[in-house]
């Protein structure tokens, strides 16, 4: 008896090895035990990294011109479930009036690199339209689903051990990010809620990644240390985020395409992540890598990548975060190896303004599309001019023509938040719209001058009065509708 045992046992380790050789051969050589070791998961990735790895993933924006956000969202959604991220832990906030935009001209398919495949398929319809909303995204983090409100239901059911990324790419201002509804999201209340998030004791560290214009201002002064977050930013609380892969670039997108197809930032961090193995790369090497590719030689396209809250955790694996491709097993981290950054980039402001042009100088004489195109430029700019002219006029009326202008565009020292009141803050936006129209996405630009104007200690009784005066009329199209209701 003993000895058949021992035949079986031989025989089948004999199989074993045979199977073993059959499928872990890479060219000649044969993958040494310890290396076939990771192919033989007894453990899931998971138990791997002492608990659950949950991903909220957020494109911030709709509208053809801003095709590049809901690419990045589509593209990372790609890289974590590549990375063995499973799709019920993965969330996903987007408008999805990309995909098939009468403007894509691959109808269904959505590109988030010149040469890159299809990101598009596949991704869950999480929220998407009108749910794709502060209150849906805050419940979700939450993991309070009683008060979701459309979409699919899914939330952050996240435990102590877990642990959670947070990726959110869209037009931003100072203390300000967008949504393709309003109110926007602002900084006073996303700190809140992480804070909210720490106490209820659900997560073990985060992680979060954000792509904005100002996105330094988020965090700027606002988020402490020991929640164990994690926060790393396009561009300081001083200057813009970048549109890359923009016609006119090079590389430029396929000719087919009239808009920019990535942010820098996103680009940078994605396109690093999908040629690494992770389980080798640290949260502090991809920000070393991204920040030398976003600040593009210190030219002049580019911002300044920031960090922020427990920089402590950076020294964590990204695997812990967003997982790894089996394919890259075999790729080690090197300084080097990242990507060249382009030659050019496109300041996010104005991203819309590219698609604009390009579709303009394209369409044919005479045709429908190239009046629209002009249409749709003229509208812009005329929304641009209006915003900016009144903010210096509701600055120069309440502290005077020689002083105006250095109280709107005074910058608060490093660590120190934007505003002292943010109520204020979300008042003076309310009245400045009310007599003045919506800020839209370019206008969350001027944040600044009204959180100065909070700082400064006026009333919202002197901003209404001066508001009154400074916009006598607004310009008709759809940057100054109010329909929707106020950003704040």
């Amino acid at each position: 008896m003993t000895t058949l045992v021992t035949g079986v046992f031989l025989l089948l380790l004999s199989v074993a090895g045979v199977v073993s050789a059959a499928r872990y051969i890479t060219g000649d050589v044969l993958r040494l035990p310890s290396e076939a070791s990771r192919f033989f998961r007894w453990r899931s990735d998971d138990d791997e990294v002492g608990g659950t790895r949950w991903a909220v993933l957020i494109a911030g924006s709709n509208g053809y011109w801003n095709y590049r956000h809901q690419a990045d969202v589509c593209h990372a959604y790609q890289l974590l479930r590549n990375g063995g991220l499973k799709e019920e832990n993965i969330i996903v906030f987007m408008y999805d009036d990309i995909a098939f935009n009468e403007e894509n001209p691959r109808p269904g398919v959505i590109i988030n690199n010149p040469h890159g495949d299809d990101v598009y398929k596949g991704v869950p319809k999480d929220y998407t339209g009108e749910d794709v909303n502060v209150h849906n995204f805050f419940a979700a983090l939450l993991g309070n689903k009683s008060a979701i409100t459309g979409g699919s239901g899914k939330v952050v059911d996240s435990g102590p051990d877990d642990h959670i990324f947070i990726y959110y790419t869209d037009h931003g201002g100072p203390g300000v990010l967008g949504m393709p509804t309003f109110p926007y999201l602002y900084a006073d209340d996303l700190i809140d809620v992480l804070k909210k998030k720490h106490a209820s004791g659900t997560y073990k560290s985060m992680v979060f990644y954000l792509e904005a214009c100002e996105s330094g201002s988020i965090f700027e002064g606002l988020l402490p240390q020991g929640l164990n977050i994690y926060a790393t930013t396009a561009s300081n609380a001083e200057e813009s985020s970048w549109g890359t892969y923009c016609p006119g670039e090079y590389p430029s997108p396929p000719p087919e395409y009239e808009t920019c197809l990535g942010d820098l930032y996103s680009v940078a961090w994605m396109e690093d992540s999908d040629m690494h193995n992770l389980r080798t790369e640290t949260l502090h090497q991809q920000y070393e890598l991204v920040k030398k590719r976003t600040i593009n030689g210190n030219s002049a396209y580019g911002s300044h990548v920031m960090q922020y809250g427990d920089v402590g955790l950076s020294k964590d694996s990204l695997f812990a975060y967003l997982g790894t491709n089996p394919a890259n097993d075999n790729f080690t981290f090197v300084d080097e190896n990242s990507l060249v950054p382009p030659t050019k980039a496109v300041n996010q402001r104005d991203a819309d303004l590219v698609h604009f042009w390009y579709k303009y100088r394209k369409a044919p004489e005479g045709s429908v599309r190239k009046t629209e195109a002009q249409k749709q430029f003229v509208e812009a700019m005329s929304h641009r001019m209006h915003i900016d002219h009144s903010v210096k006029l509701i600055g120069k009326l309440l502290f005077g023509i020689e002083r105006g202008l250095e109280v709107l565009n005074t910058v608060r020292p490093a660590g120190q938040p934007l505003v002292d009141d943010w109520k204020c803050l979300k008042k003076m936006v309310r009245t400045f719209e009310t007599h003045c129209g919506s800020l839209a996405q370019y206008g969350m630009k001027h944040m600044r001058s009204l959180a100065n104007i909070c700082n400064a200690g006026i009333q919202t009784e002197q901003m209404a009065e001066a508001s009154a005066q400074a916009c006598v009329s607004v310009p008709t199209g759809r940057w100054s509708s109010l329909q929707k209701g106020f950003s704040a």
